[in-house]
């Protein structure tokens, strides 16, 4: 019973579950750039995995919206078209993490480390135009976590959905919206990709009681 018990807590102290609270952002044929003033609300649950002090894995779980307005840029082309649109966004993710610092298991360490992550991912997007299921993304992107008081960490991240989809804004290689010709059309060599930034909040499984 003793040996069972020191192998569950091992292994317990590898699992960690949390949730993550914040925003997305779209860059596109309608915003070439990351614009603070599209943000819009997103949140997400994971599940980690910390295999090593140095390496984890990841699988994570995320709903949210993205949105673009061609009258928010200052290119005369983008004023014309006078394109906007809004998509609701919902991803699975999984992605390995490595963490520049060690996390120590010892009961009084000081626990924090940046980290960076990259994986693969599925996401739904719907918009007025399009409605796309499963469509493969490249998850890539920065954090840093503190466990403040074990067995709960806070962190913070930022990171890139990459993807070979182009119409996560309704624009693409056809035309579309109100507008005819060129001016409905987005650029097919420009996939779109979105972010994912946000506050996170996890609980590791530290202990288990021996029945």
């Amino acid at each position: 019973m003793a040996g069972l018990f020191i192998s569950l807590n091992l292994h317990a102290q590898k699992i960690e579950v949390g949730g993550s609270l914040g925003g997305m952002l779209y860059k596109g044929d309608v915003s070439t750039h990351l614009d603070p003033r599209l943000y819009r609300p997103a949140g997400g649950l994971f599940f980690r995995y910390n295999a090593t002090r140095s390496f984890s894995m990841r699988l994570g779980i995320a709903v949210g919206g993205i949105r673009g307005d061609d009258q928010l840029s200052n290119d005369p082309f983008q004023q014309a078209r006078n394109y906007s649109f809004r998509s609701s966004i919902s991803e699975l993710t999984g992605d390995f993490e490595y963490n520049f610092r060690n996390y120590n298991p010892r009961p009084k360490a000081k626990n924090w480390t940046p980290y960076v992550f990259a994986g693969l991912g599925l996401f739904n997007s719907t918009n007025s135009v399009v409605r796309a299921r499963g469509m493969l993304s490249f998850p890539l992107g920065v954090g840093v976590k503190y466990e403040f008081h074990r067995p709960w960490s806070i962190g913070a991240e930022f990171g890139t959905r990459f993807t070979r989809f182009d119409y996560l804004d309704g624009l693409g290689d056809r035309t579309f919206g109100t507008t005819t010709g060129r001016l409905g059309q987005g650029n097919p060599a420009l996939s779109d990709s979105y972010t994912y930034t946000a506050i996170t909040l996890s609980y590791t499984f530290y202990k288990i009681v021996c029945p």
